[in-house]
């Protein structure tokens, strides 16, 4: 099992930049102490003929549906929707800077 102390939560606060108290880092530095030996507990547990599931229950089907072309919207509606449009289009603002 990894050893968790001190300088560990403060790098990985650091690294997910979270600001925390040193209250804060005590309780963090508790808390996964007590994940880790539960998932520790877990791997104790045989699993050597337990053949592996997807679901919990057997029964359980995946429900899809045929995909079918249907009326579509006219362009004229579904540009009335939109806050702002240009040229027949959908303006949305821009998602990469140009330098």
């Amino acid at each position: 099992m990894a050893q968790l102390n001190k300088q560990t939560i403060k790098y990985l606060t650091q690294l997910s930049r979270i600001d925390c108290t040193e209250e804060e880092q005590e309780a963090l530095l508790h808390d996964l102490e007590n994940i880790l030996n539960y998932i520790a507990q877990l791997s104790e547990v045989d699993t050597a003929n337990t053949p592996p599931c997807n679901h919990v229950l057997e029964d359980i089907v995946n429900v899809t549906r045929e995909d079918r072309i249907g009326d579509t919207m006219p362009r004229e509606v579904f540009l009335a929707n939109a806050p702002s449009q240009t040229g027949g289009m959908i303006r949305v603002p821009p998602v990469f800077k140009q330098n």
